[in-house]
């Protein structure tokens, strides 16, 4: 039966966490998204941001509102754990190991939406969004990846990175 309820509790967070480091991420590196991913995006967050920016405003050019609200849905979800009877300190490192997986995670979702458009509709009305989200990663990574018959590795490169931080973040955390 727990397991039924973390599915739902997780799926639930995972859309709304997700948006809220979109959010932040769009906000970072100033990018400006299309009106639907907007709207879409806004809706789903500003009643969770709104009132955190009250407490947390942005510093630095950074939406941190977002950022906490996203590690506070993390929290909120790992706190089944906490009912399920695990120590308050356990669900809170879950909840930071899982913060921080989610990050990658949707890091490795915009680099595979990319290759996507790349492959099927490059002219897609997302794809020069999805591409200048992507943009800070692949950057460093293109001025070392060399093109290889006219293809670029970059984004192969940086999913390899992502996934070697994920085996790292899990050896941190102790596998959990």
């Amino acid at each position: 039966m727990l397991s039924i309820v973390m599915l739902i509790v997780d799926t639930a967070a995972s859309v709304l966490a997700g948006v809220l480091l979109l959010r932040f991420w769009m906000q970072a590196i100033r990018v400006r998204p299309p009106s639907s991913v907007a709207q879409f995006t806004f809706q789903l967050s500003d009643w969770l941001v709104r009132p955190l920016r009250r407490i947390v405003p942005g510093v630095g050019g950074y939406d941190w509102a977002s950022l906490l609200g996203a590690f506070l849905i993390v929290l909120l979800a790992s706190s089944v754990l906490f009912v399920a009877g695990l120590p308050p300190e356990t669900v809170l490192l879950m909840a930071l190991h899982r913060f921080l997986n989610w990050i990658l995670y949707g890091f490795m979702a915009l680099l595979v939406i990319e290759a996507i458009f790349s492959w099927i509709n490059p002219h897609a009305p997302t794809a020069p969004f999805i591409r200048a989200l992507n943009e800070p990663l692949l950057r460093p990574l293109r001025r070392v990846v060399p093109l290889v018959g006219g293809l670029d590795l970059s984004l192969l490169v940086a999913l390899i990175l992502l996934q070697i931080a994920q085996l790292v973040l899990g050896m941190l955390f102790g596998g959990r």
